[in-house]
């Protein structure tokens, strides 16, 4: 599953709430500052909620670099919670069961794992056996952690695309769209209403995969500062350290590029994030649109209930 990271974090504009979700198994889940709601479409048309208000954090995991790191963490969760309902809901319609704290941090640790080993220790390891036979590899740090980086990139692609491939995935790709779509019309002023929101494009530059896409750039500048002559285990594990840096680089390049979107260096910085969103979303029916439209309204009824018993 492919997290929007749009809502992290959210600040108020005016009141207007930076509003932002992921796409869920027949659903949409949408997030503010407060809270959170996931709307799904059961297989007999009926659309189901969950929400949930949220602690705010305390000011020093809301500080630029850290918040990017414990955002991830967090969108990771909320994310996890917000799937378990929809399955539960779009195949059975029955009540979901709680997840156990076990349950969830088992699934993160998994998640994670996967992440790990197939766009950390995968591309390092190809990018070694490279070097056996291509001593500019070998021997300068910027050239090996550029070749890994794009290692990197190429398989994160070829993962997308394949899933991409996957009939139930393209679904999801489809409800993508719905809450890009959504979103820019709720920022735009709009009416929500399905024929107001059809019109918006399904890509938006604050999504989770451009998020994924400058992480993977950034990798490249950091890791280059990570000693050519360490053996492996020793760069394997340095990346690990330095996730949380990147992450934090990123998710703050991500809020301005979101900030200056008309400037035009920022915009030729978004374009390879917004490309790449052709593979990550779908442009989604009128009853789909329905579905974002439901979540994004639950979840700005929910803040302000939530700001009136402040």
């Amino acid at each position: 599953m492919l997290c929007d990271l749009c809502g992290k974090f959210s600040e108020e504009r005016g009141t207007m709430k930076n509003i932002g979700g992921q796409a869920v198994i027949e659903g949409v889940m949408m997030k503010s500052l407060s809270c959170w709601t996931v709307a799904v479409r059961d297989q007999k048309g009926e659309i189901h909620i969950k929400k949930e208000v949220l602690e705010r954090l305390p000011k020093f995991l809301r500080l630029p670099l850290v918040r990017g790191v414990v955002g991830l963490f967090h969108a990771l969760a909320i994310g996890i919670k917000a799937i378990e309902f929809s399955a539960s809901k779009a195949y059975t319609g029955e009540d979901e069961k709680p997840l156990s704290p076990f349950t969830m941090a088992s699934t993160i640790i998994f998640a994670m794992g996967i992440g790990i080993g197939l766009f950390i220790f995968l591309p390092l390891y190809l990018t070694k056996l490279m070097g056996l036979v291509m001593s500019g590899v070998a021997k300068s740090s910027f050239i090996f952690n550029l070749t890994d980086g794009i290692i990197r990139v190429l398989i994160f692609l070829l993962y997308v695309f394949a899933i991409g491939l996957w009939k139930d995935m393209r679904r999801i790709f489809e409800y993508h769209g719905a809450e890009h779509k959504v979103i820019h019309a709720y920022e735009a002023g709009r009416d929500l209403s399905v024929e107001s929101v059809r019109a918006f494009s399904p890509h938006h530059p604050r999504c989770g995969t451009s998020f994924l896409l400058i992480v993977m750039v950034i990798s490249i500048l950091v890791f280059s500062f990570v000693p050519q002559t360490w053996p492996f285990w020793g760069k394997f594990v340095s990346r690990l350290i330095l996730i949380p840096l990147i992450a934090g680089i990123s998710y703050e390049l991500l809020r301005l590029s979101a900030k200056m979107k008309e400037n035009s260096l920022i915009h030729l910085m978004i374009l390879p994030g917004l490309l790449l969103q052709k593979l990550t979303t779908r442009e989604p029916d009128d009853s789909q649109i329905e579905v974002a439209i439901r979540a994004v309204k639950e979840v700005l009824l929910l803040e302000e209930k939530d700001a009136r018993e402040a």
